[in-house]
């Protein structure tokens, strides 16, 4: 079996492959610049991953994975230009560094060009596969399209976020473990459990996504630490501590998110740190994290085949709930 340090080379080298030589460049310079300033690869290592273990040669799962990959960077691109965001892996986003048009554009390219990759899965997963993702891909817009709707409210429940990170994060997630296993030769049953371990591992995650965007540290988190807390986005932290504040920290809240007020950035963000650490939110915030990651590992203890197959998975779970970035 390979580690997980030999998919991310393995990864690694075939992105370095994927290059465009269609005209015009200026479409296709950016996808070649998102993909290639880096990222965790995740994905297409989970995808990988749940392939090898079932078998032992993971290269009919290398273009589903590179596909996964590009969708993934496809919803960051689009995801960073809705939210305004000026920084992605340390380095500018799209939208910045060209202009809004080209991230639009480039992003849609982006889309294409994973369907096409994903077109490539071996014959006889292909439909599963596909049918897989694009369930997979409209469920991602539907939870981007929650994210904005919330930033409108101010009555989102704690269930309704969970749901909304859920469709557009942990579905991508549970969608690559799936997709490996169907193509490694999982029984349907093994890797329906995998896409619920994935789904509750991605939760996880993106719980310490939120957790991070306050407390991470700038230079490894890769993106500017207060970012949500700017954007008023909704965020576990945030509901929590409306759930929680008494009417003085409420109203300190409500004055940094009036656009009408006048403060420098790092105020706010200070004053909802502030407010974050009177309520004991960062605890509370690891507790749910520990509860979904609790029953990922249940999931992932459900599939049926030598435990030493799955040891990698299990590592890289303990990697992920242990990071920084």
């Amino acid at each position: 079996m390979l580690s997980f340090e030999q998919i991310l080379s393995k990864i690694e080298t075939e992105i370095s492959k994927i290059y465009f030589t269609e005209k015009p460049g200026s479409l296709f310079e950016p996808i070649e610049y998102t993909l290639l300033i880096g990222g965790k690869r995740i994905r297409p290592a989970l995808t990988l991953m749940s392939c090898n273990a079932w078998k032992e040669d993971v290269t009919p799962a290398v273009k589903t994975a590179l596909g996964l990959e590009m969708f993934h960077n496809f919803t960051l691109l689009h995801d960073d230009l809705m939210d305004e965001a000026d920084k992605r892996r340390n380095k500018p986003t799209v939208h910045i560094k060209w202009n809004n048009n080209t991230a639009i554009l480039s992003g849609d390219a982006m889309l294409i060009t994973a369907y096409q990759l994903i077109g490539e899965t071996p014959e006889v997963h292909l439909k599963k596969i596909l049918d897989l993702f694009s369930q997979t891909a409209l469920e991602i817009c539907c939870g981007q399209q929650f994210d904005m709707e919330f930033e409108k409210r101010d009555d989102v429940s704690e269930d309704e976020y969970v749901e909304m990170i859920r469709l557009k994060t942990a579905v991508l997630i549970a969608c690559c473990l799936k997709s490996g296993a169907v193509i490694g030769g999982a029984s349907d049953e093994d890797a329906e459990h995998l896409y619920r371990f994935g789904n509750f591992i991605g939760l996880a995650f993106q719980l310490q996504d939120d957790l991070l965007d306050v407390y991470g540290d700038e230079k490894s988190f890769g993106k500017s630490i207060g970012g949500d807390i700017l954007c008023n986005k909704k965020t576990f932290l945030l509901i929590n501590a409306y759930k929680s504040a008494d009417y003085s920290q409420k109203n300190q809240m409500k004055y940094f998110e009036n656009p009408l007020n006048s403060y420098k950035p790092e105020e706010k963000i200070k004053a909802f740190t502030d407010i974050y650490n009177q309520l004991n939110i960062k605890i509370l915030t690891q507790e749910k994290i520990n509860f979904f990651y609790e029953k990922a590992i249940n999931e992932l203890g459900k599939v049926k085949i030598a435990p030493e197959r799955l040891a990698e998975l299990y590592r890289v779970s303990e990697i992920l709930m242990n990071r920084n970035t």
